[in-house]
């Protein structure tokens, strides 16, 4: 037969086993073993909180993450940066595939990479000799591309301001001059429906004209009072 013990019971009991525990061992010095441990921990030094350490601070750095490289505190001894990106001749590359490129024009934007002068010419030879880069080129592809557009000054201008050789310079020049009047009045044509009927009418259309670069006798020629079209 099994049997249960009621809770009333159970705590008389334990009350009692105590109040035994009291009267036998408090003369002959015993104690608790609970009581014991709770002078220890009273009686032990308090942590300081300055030794605390999270678990997450006590873990090493990732191995791909240093804090400097070796290089990087080698470049920053010289006092000079390390170089980030492509070569310099890629980027040259790059910028000759979207387009022709003056050599002057080519060595302005490659010397914001460059150490040094001597690097970037270095770099402009090889590609010359490689084909890469042809001023020459250049000034023929910027032609047609302002043809349409502009007088010969104008086109002249630019070409000097990129470093083109002034003999091809001159050559140029006379191509265009030779297509002057036949380029200014397809650009008129476009702006203006007739030739000025008054002064004022003139000095506009003339200033357009001129604005574009073509020369003062072809104006006249097409906005005077010519009969020439």
């Amino acid at each position: 037969m099994s049997w249960k013990s009621t809770p009333a019971s159970a705590d008389r009991l334990r009350a009692k086993l105590d109040d035994e525990f009291e009267t036998v061992a408090k003369p002959q010095g015993l104690r608790r073993s609970s009581d014991a441990r709770r002078e220890q921990e009273s009686a032990a030094p308090a942590a300081d909180p300055g030794e605390w350490q999270r678990s997450s601070e006590q873990r090493p750095a990732p191995r791909g993450h240093r804090a400097v490289r070796a290089e990087d505190q080698a470049g920053a001894e010289d006092g000079k940066p390390e170089r980030k990106g492509p070569s310099l001749k890629m980027r040259a590359v790059g910028y000759l595939s979207r387009r022709e490129h003056a050599r002057e024009e080519l060595a302005r934007k490659l010397s914001a990479y460059a150490e040094d002068a001597a690097e970037v010419e270095a770099v402009l030879d090889a590609l010359e000799k490689e084909g890469w880069l042809s001023t020459e080129r250049f000034a023929q592809s910027l032609v047609h591309r302002r043809a349409s557009r502009q007088g010969a000054a104008r086109i002249v201008q630019e070409l000097r301001q990129h470093g083109v050789d002034a003999n091809q310079v001159a050559e140029l020049r006379d191509q265009l001059r030779a297509t002057e009047y036949d380029r200014a009045l397809e650009v008129w044509k476009k702006r203006f429906d007739a030739k000025p009927a008054d002064r004022a009418a003139y000095a506009k259309q003339a200033r357009f004209l001129a604005s574009r670069g073509f020369a003062h006798d072809v104006i006249r020629r097409i906005v005077g009072d010519s009969d020439e079209d």
